[in-house]
């Protein structure tokens, strides 16, 4: 049970190849999947973490195995955030910056189309604002988070709320 059945530094090694594979495959995926988990996202997550465990631990079903594993990987991110923190080149690589969406009360389609933006997605965020037109805003940015930032045009009154990240469909 807690004995060993491969080597720990082969435990290790998986591990790492594991999250950092998936680290870049998440920072593909970009800021709007990570702010919008549906059901279906938990879903998958679940199956991914599943699918991987075997090849992160292979084939030690020990509890020394599990607990190395997640030594490492809980390790691995507290070390790799501190190191994002440290080294500015790492942070640019591992987070996005925020995105313009609409500027001046028009819609930047560029921007939106490279984050898999559309209207009716911006304009919600811009009501739950407070602000009716596009028109009466001078900049909405997605924010890192998945977040949409509102701010209006000069003279225009807006409700501040805290918005949570938008939803996927």
């Amino acid at each position: 049970m807690f004995s060993l059945d491969v080597n720990g530094f082969s435990i290790i090694a998986r591990t790492v190849i594991v999250y950092l594979a998936l680290l870049f495959a998440l920072r593909i995926a970009g800021k709007r999947e990570m702010g919008q988990m549906t059901s279906f996202d938990l879903i998958v997550l679940l199956l991914i973490s599943e699918a991987v465990q075997g090849s992160m631990v292979g084939g030690d079903m020990s509890v020394t195995g599990g607990l190395l594993a997640a030594g490492v990987l809980i390790g691995g991110n507290y070390g790799l955030a501190q190191a994002r923190d440290r080294i500015p080149f790492l942070n640019a690589a591992l987070e996005s910056s925020p995105t313009v969406v609409v500027s001046n009360g028009r819609f930047m389609r560029r921007n939106m189309s490279d984050e898999n933006l559309d209207e009716d997605e911006v304009m919600l965020a811009i009501r739950a604002h407070g602000i009716e037109d596009v028109k009466d805003v001078r900049l909405a940015v997605l924010e890192q988070d998945g977040s949409i930032s509102v701010i209006p045009a000069e003279g225009k009154p807006q409700t501040r709320r805290k918005t949570r990240p938008l939803k996927k469909r």
